[in-house]
């Protein structure tokens, strides 16, 4: 799977003669083939696509890479002189390069060795990531799916005395055993008053009966990322623990509902978020309802509050409002969604009834 041409599909529509792409994901996007940090490059023009890579990955790529020319970088032939090559050989005078993404240093090598315009893409590029087809769909599903396998396993072994640090080992053993590539991200385990902490850091903390205990993961299938959250609790709940937990599932449930190509991201924010406010918890809900997922865990568009555009069909987005009680508690739910026509299409399929182990 790659993207060649949905990229130089809109470059003479912006003016465009190519794009550079040195960033690890739109590279991934692209080419379809993977290769850690900065070692790759790859150009898209209107009629040809190039992939630039060292002798590490040359192998790799032209097994994997199809569309493009490959070449090897090395110390006679920098990155540069291989992109000069293509810039002479297509008449490039406009390329795109990636603003969002390039370090100021690598922007002014390239600036100063290049024969040619180079022109913020970022936005566009993120455009085109943003709705996403059935193949890139395929793949999100199935890396949701290995990460509630993942879940289902590890439900048995929370139980007061295991610390958040074994279940969020647990959990990254589950999902790779399970065919995951990868993490999406470092998983995200707090039981108790360390569930205040929406992006909490799991510890040597034993889990106690009780508590709530916050779990947020995900993991890669095909490049393509899952994400979610459930918080289940020990033992036993109290009343407050238990209106917390139906209050943050009753505004995520009306985020849900809102969703729809053409509301905004902020409408969409707002319908959970007014289910907060409502129930008197609105200044413990500090972050937004989600942001969208692809081959980077965090993409756009986002359902925030200062999102005033509408959401476009294709777009894959989190679903995870939450509720922090500072040194108290915290609950958060999270799904994925996709953003159709008609509303939009849980992809997550884990219970999200309040769990008692």
């Amino acid at each position: 799977m790659n993207h060649f041409k949905k990229i130089a599909g809109v470059l003479e529509a912006h003016g465009l003669d190519a794009v550079l792409l040195t960033c690890e994901a739109n590279r991934f996007y692209a080419s379809g083939f993977h290769s850690s940090g900065t070692d790759g490059v790859a150009i898209v023009t209107r009629n040809h696509n190039y992939y630039f890579t060292d002798s590490r990955y040359t192998e790799a790529a032209a097994r994997h890479v199809r569309d493009a020319e490959i070449r090897e970088t090395d110390r006679e032939h920098p990155y540069s002189a291989l992109i000069n090559e293509v810039i002479e050989k297509e008449h490039i005078t406009r390329m795109g390069y990636e603003d969002e993404y390039m370090t100021a240093a690598d922007f002014r090598r390239f600036s100063e060795k290049l024969h040619c315009e180079l022109v913020p893409v970022t936005e566009l590029l993120w455009t085109l990531r943003a709705v996403k087809d059935q193949a890139e769909l395929e793949c999100m599903i199935q890396a949701q799916r290995i990460a509630e396998k993942a879940l289902a396993d590890i439900l048995g072994e929370i139980r007061p005395g295991v610390t958040e640090k074994e279940i969020a080992a647990l959990l990254l053993y589950k999902m790779l055993h399970y065919g995951a590539e990868d993490k999406s991200f470092d998983p995200i385990v707090v039981s108790g008053p360390n569930g205040s902490l929406p992006h909490g850091v799991p510890s040597e903390k034993p889990i106690q009966a009780g508590e709530f205990v916050t779990m947020d993961f995900g993991c890669k299938f095909g490049g393509y990322c899952s994400d979610m959250t459930r918080t289940v609790a020990v033992g036993h709940v109290t009343e407050e623990m238990e209106t917390v937990y139906n209050t943050v599932l009753k505004a995520q449930l009306a985020g849900i509902a809102a969703a729809k190509a053409g509301v905004t991201g902020a409408a969409v924010d707002g319908a959970a978020r007014r289910v907060i406010a409502d129930a008197g918890y609105g200044p413990y809900f500090g972050h937004s309802f989600g942001h969208s997922v692809g081959v980077e865990i965090h993409e756009n568009p986002n359902a925030t509050p200062s999102n005033s555009k509408p959401l476009p069909a294709g777009a894959v987005i989190s679903a995870e409002p939450g509720i922090y009680l500072p040194g108290k508690l915290g609950v958060r739910i999270e799904d994925v969604i996709v953003i159709t026509e008609q509303g939009c299409q849980n992809i997550t399929l884990a219970s999200k009834e309040l769990l008692i182990l």
